[in-house]
């Protein structure tokens, strides 16, 4: 078992898509996705800008944070990503919590 820290990171495309995912190392994975690989959601919607990223802890919960965030509108994670630290105890993500966010 790897006691890896996982982080949950949001990545804005060109055309302001925000994307949502989890990695133990953000910054080697932003310079995969710039190179195409990765994500094919992301492939040829560069430059790509890391506008948010945290620890999530193990990568279960990592898990849970990133399905949380996607199921937030689009309004709701441009909030998220304006609060930024402060967006983790506004939506519920909290390490090591397992209560759901609230629904806004």
């Amino acid at each position: 078992m790897s006691s890896a820290l996982w982080h949950l990171y949001l990545i804005r495309t060109a055309n302001g898509m925000l994307y949502t995912g989890i990695n133990t190392d953000v910054q080697r994975r932003l310079g995969q996705h710039q190179r195409g690989g990765g994500a094919k959601s992301l492939r040829g919607k560069g430059p790509l800008a890391l506008v948010f990223q945290s620890p999530a802890g193990d990568r279960s919960m990592a898990l849970r944070w990133e399905h949380r965030v996607k199921q937030l509108s689009r309004a709701q994670k441009e909030h998220f990503v304006a609060l930024q630290e402060q967006a983790l105890h506004h939506f519920g993500l909290l390490c090591c919590e397992d209560a759901a966010p609230p629904r806004e």
